[in-house]
């Protein structure tokens, strides 16, 4: 096994990071050249390509085990039958002699609204998980062992984010970790319970601002929410494999 990427991690996070921004940046002014100014943000909220970087990364890592990249499934190949519908898209798939080895998802929220994207986020995360284990459960990835799920998350770093926020308690009290806490926080919780309630494997939570994350700046809020981790423990899944 190569270990120049897990030594180099750190960096080549960063790279992932800077190619989110450039991507983000050339799909807002292509959509500002195409049509109303208004349209921009929600190009780059919609536009795909920008966690292109962090799939790219990890499909360098998994092949860096000595799985063929042949095994490895990005933008195309990557329904997975469901239990509650059909089938779910997922940003990344191992697959080797009719075995499910790992699904993973990249996701990332930018602002302005926070609040209506998070609990988009969640349900999303949480829905696919259940999906998922509930389809293995009824063998439809045939005699796949128990397969890596991961979920690794960008948010914007900027003071809408990190701004506490109330929430309505109008008849039963919220958990305490909850009170106040704003959307970096929130988004760290959900991370560290979807591994906490064995919904995901493992889970990274990095944060970044478009003017710094240009250079490959990001900042890491929770240690055990960190790529490296998250890194490793797919490594160690992926190892049984080889």
């Amino acid at each position: 096994m190569r270990t120049d990427i897990l030594d180099n991690l750190a960096a080549r996070t960063g790279e992932a990071v800077a190619h989110y921004w450039r991507t983000r940046s050339v799909q807002r002014e292509r959509q500002r050249e195409k049509g109303p100014p208004d349209q921009g943000a929600r190009s780059a909220v919609t536009g795909g390509a920008q966690m292109d970087g962090f799939i790219s990364l990890l499909t360098e890592l998994i092949v860096s085990v000595g799985l063929p990249k042949e095994a490895v499934f990005s933008g195309r190949a990557v329904e997975l039958p469901g239990f509650f519908r059909p089938t779910k898209e997922w940003d990344l798939l191992v697959v080797r002699e009719n075995a499910l080895i790992a699904a993973i998802e990249a996701k990332s929220q930018v602002g302005p609204s926070f609040g209506n994207n998070f609990n988009n986020r969640t349900e999303e995360a949480m829905g696919s998980a259940l999906d998922l284990w509930t389809a293995y459960r009824e063998r439809a990835f045939l005699v796949s062992p128990q397969p890596f799920l991961g979920y690794l998350f960008m948010l914007e770093g900027c003071e809408a984010s990190n701004r506490p926020v109330k929430v309505r308690e109008p008849h039963f009290q919220v958990f305490p970790e909850f009170a106040s806490a704003s959307y970096a926080r929130r988004y760290e919780l959900f991370c560290r319970k979807l591994v906490l309630e064995r919904h995901y494997s493992a889970s990274a939570f990095i944060t970044s601002t478009a003017e710094t994350g240009i250079r490959g700046k990001f900042a890491t809020p929770a240690d055990d929410l960190s790529v490296e981790r998250f890194a490793k423990a797919l490594v160690a899944h992926l190892a049984a494999f080889v």
